[in-house]
């Protein structure tokens, strides 16, 4: 696993975590605190690394379907719907995975 942050006035206010690579796809985990946004110069970084520095084809990211903010977020970032996993949050609810394709990413 890697991973990258953005840090203001000595507070982490967002970050990316990287993991189960395998040449092909990296999954793809961030947080952003509240209130705060990321500069374009981060969110350019954030894909580089997969799609540039691993040579990544693909990034993924999964979500539970009832976290209506990060799937906003996915999307707003380019990121597409591939499939639902129905039941398969830790409360019964359904998590959403995410696809986005080193070609359709407008950041690289």
């Amino acid at each position: 696993m890697k991973g990258i942050g953005i840090e203001v006035g000595g507070e982490l206010v967002a970050g990316v975590i990287y993991g189960e690579y395998n040449t092909v796809n990296v999954w793809m985990h961030v947080a952003i605190a509240p209130g705060r946004q990321a500069s374009m110069e981060f969110v350019q970084e954030v894909f580089k690394y997969p799609f540039i520095d691993l040579g990544c084809k693909r990034v993924s990211a999964s979500v539970e379907a009832r976290n209506a903010e990060s799937r906003r977020l996915c999307e707003h970032l380019g990121f597409r719907e591939e499939v639902c996993l129905k039941g398969a949050a830790s409360d019964g609810g359904d998590i959403v995975l995410y696809v986005m394709w080193k070609e359709g990413c407008r950041y690289v």
